[in-house]
């Protein structure tokens, strides 16, 4: 799962020791060679299905980590994009992978530090996006990360993020993600600083119901690229929630 370049599992274990904003503040050198970086595919199968629903002139990276959603956003927005993360290492690997310009004639590119619970933006954005950061918020957190990024958002921004349908109980998967989040709570219950990490934390149902109190319309658009369940529903979906 990890390559040579990639951390060694003593610096593992001392990031999963660590608080999580200073255990990212490690990773980050090598955040991009684990396989924690969000794949490309996602993020060109987001992109692909934004596109349409364009053009947009600013965008959001939320929890942006070393940069891949921002160079995600790049072809679609025409003026800047910002990336956001409360990591400073992070933020530092993402400035020397992302050209602040954003490449020739691209839109220009910010960086802010800045916790996603309590975005410093008001109606600046016409589109935000985040991949793969929704563990490390505990479900009564999502309140105000969502208003944020509502906040963040221009009159019929949209907020958009790809979700994973469920694992059935006779997935490997599925008793995996369920261990490894009890190893976590266990951890978090003897160990402090905690380090927020969960991958069941974030159900479908659950997300829409606080995107909608936050003052969102939300809809599903299905990420083909990743086919269907044998009953017939999509693997992955699109959620795009639209500032009303």
């Amino acid at each position: 799962m990890f390559s040579s370049q990639g951390p060694t599992l003593r610096e593992l274990a001392v990031q999963a020791l660590s608080s999580t904003e200073h255990g990212y503040d490690l990773l980050a050198p090598k955040f991009d060679r684990t396989p924690f970086r969000t794949p490309g595919r996602f993020l060109t199968s987001t992109a692909d299905a934004l596109r349409p629903l364009g053009p947009f002139d600013a965008g959001l990276d939320v929890c942006c980590g070393t940069g891949a959603g921002v160079g995600a956003l790049l072809p679609l927005c025409r003026e800047r994009v910002t990336g956001v993360d409360f990591s400073a290492g992070m933020l530092a690997a993402a400035a020397e992978a992302v050209p602040r310009d954003g490449g020739q004639d691209g839109p220009a590119v910010d960086w802010v530090r800045a916790d996603a619970r309590a975005l410093p933006f008001s109606g600046g954005f016409d589109l935000a996006v985040s991949f793969g950061a929704f563990g490390h918020f505990l479900p009564t957190e999502r309140p105000a990360l969502f208003a944020g990024v509502h906040r963040a958002l221009r009159p019929g921004g949209l907020f958009a993020f790809p979700i994973g349908a469920p694992q059935s109980f006779a997935s490997p998967w599925y008793w995996a993600l369920l261990g490894f989040d009890g190893v976590m709570r266990a951890r978090n219950l003897l160990w402090r600083p905690p380090f927020v990490m969960y991958y069941r934390t974030f159900p479908l149902g659950g997300v829409r119901e606080d995107l909608a109190d936050a003052g969102f319309d939300v809809r599903l658009l299905p990420l083909e690229e990743f086919g269907r369940r044998p009953d017939g529903s999509p693997r992955w979906r699109l959620v795009v929630a639209r500032k009303a």
